[in-house]
């Protein structure tokens, strides 16, 4: 199995510093929360089709996330994959991608998911098990992050996408593990683990916007 590529996720990091200070305006609130070293996981809501390249690009290390494998078409396929990140068939358990992702944090990475799936309200309502799997299986703590921009001002060129040049506050959370200290990764350990890191994520966002007042 080739492991995505560390460097092409610095690269990948590279690349979303420029794009999103060049075409938002991101402010990052608690970045020293995230481990300096080792495994670790981020969390992240997803109410915008830029959340990924936001995190690349704000995040203190570079994250290799899952992307659904509709993404990886052409040119940009070729891309993502440059840059280190992970496609993942969302129909079915994608073992490649499952080998991928503990291969990450095996090595010390960081993996970014998007818990909720697709793209929604970004409130964490609707979490699927995959993030607790991970993180029960590697032992990576996990790293809350709230990404709140206006998408219902006036100005949008595309659907889901702040204006441009418009503020992004991006917040990271407390560190916490999601297992119970016993090791156990029965499905009823992951569902406990699901509602845990559930509760964490919520309380997370609330803060989030209460502090930036989103």
């Amino acid at each position: 199995m080739t492991l995505p590529s560390a460097k092409g996720a610095a690269v990948g990091r590279g690349i979303g510093i420029g794009l999103m200070y060049g075409l938002w305006k991101p402010r990052v609130l608690g970045a020293w929360r995230v481990p300096a070293a080792g495994p670790v996981i981020l969390a992240v809501n997803h109410a915008h089709n830029i959340d990924g390249p936001m995190l690349m690009g704000t995040a203190p290390r570079p994250v290799h996330f899952l992307i659904k494998q509709e993404a990886f078409v052409g040119p940009l396929g070729r891309f993502l994959e440059g840059i280190g990140q992970l496609k993942v068939d969302r129909s079915s358990a994608d073992r490649t991608a499952i080998s991928n992702a503990l291969g990450v944090l095996e090595q010390g990475g960081v993996l970014g998911i998007f818990p909720e799936g697709t793209r929604g309200e970004g409130d964490f309502a609707s979490l699927r098990a995959g993030l607790a799997y991970f993180a029960v299986r590697s032992g990576a703590p996990i790293v809350p992050v709230a990404v709140l921009g206006s998408t219902d001002r006036p100005g949008r060129l595309v659907k889901a996408l702040p204006p441009l040049r418009s503020s992004v506050d991006v917040v990271f959370g407390d560190a916490f593990e999601a297992g119970d200290g016993t090791g156990r990764r029965t499905r009823k350990a992951l569902d406990e683990a699901t509602v845990r890191i559930q509760e964490r994520l919520t309380g997370h966002l609330k803060n989030a916007r209460r502090l930036t007042g989103r």
